[in-house]
């Protein structure tokens, strides 16, 4: 079953194009990787489901409800949850506050404990902590926190970019092993990154953006064989 579909979709900023024609289906509970070169229009393509930009045409649809005109606040409240590139927290706030600006929405405020528990078993550093201000914590730290405030809204598909970006191999490690825990706790997952091996590693599928428009895609073990992938994402 088609938890997302997206079909001839194209979206311009003023009088430039930067998404053409694009096509995208993911399952339900399963990760697609979105791979592509800085510019490529992965960020847009996110922006564009998630309703902060609104397409020229082209049909989006999540559990076959169109949300192509919906607001972002409409958007969230149907099941999209989107952690932007960098986390973008409020260094100010406690992280218990970050967690609780997660489940603003009043069905989700009512619920926020019992999430909270969810996201603290996820990232047991976060219930030790959770009076630290966001700005004290490590790179590392602070996305796991942007991951759990995006969680606090129970979604049913997850926008997931450039998760990496910026982390010590190490957390980058530790990162995608949570995202496949969370895969195999029932979570559909876009993920949209430029660690292309570390991405179909754990994606089932995948497709690769360039200059707006779709350029491959398939099932990332294939795509991990593919002579242009190895030499243009893979440095092989």
């Amino acid at each position: 079953m088609l938890m997302l579909n997206i079909e001839n979709l194209n979206c311009f900023y003023g009088n430039v194009q930067a998404l053409w024609d694009v096509n995208l289906q993911i399952e339900v509970g399963e990760i697609v990787a979105l791979l592509g070169a800085n510019g490529a229009g992965k960020t847009t393509l996110l922006n564009s489901i998630t309703g902060i930009v609104k397409p020229s045409s082209g049909e989006i649809t999540l559990m076959d409800q169109p949300i192509g005109n919906l607001t972002a606040s409409d958007i969230t409240g149907i099941g999209i949850s989107y952690l932007p590139e960098g986390g973008k927290l409020f260094p100010e706030m406690t992280i218990r506050e970050n967690l609780e600006m997660g489940a603003y929405r009043r069905t989700n405020w009512r619920r926020r404990k019992e999430v909270m528990e969810h996201v603290f078993e996820l990232f047991p550093k976060l219930r030790e902590r959770q009076k630290q201000l966001a700005r004290t914590m490590s790179g590392g730290e602070r996305q796991m926190l942007a991951m759990g405030r995006a969680l606090m809204s129970e979604p049913k598909l997850l926008l997931l970019d450039e998760l990496s970006y910026g982390l010590a191999p190490i957390i980058v490690e530790e990162v995608f092993q949570i995202v496949t825990r969370l895969k195999e706790q029932g979570m559909t997952i876009l993920l949209v990154e430029q660690n292309v091996h570390q991405s179909l590693q754990i994606a089932s599928s995948a497709y690769v953006l360039e200059n707006g428009r779709i350029a491959l895609s398939g099932e990332s073990a294939a795509l991990l064989e593919n002579d242009y992938v190895k030499k243009a994402y893979l440095g092989m």
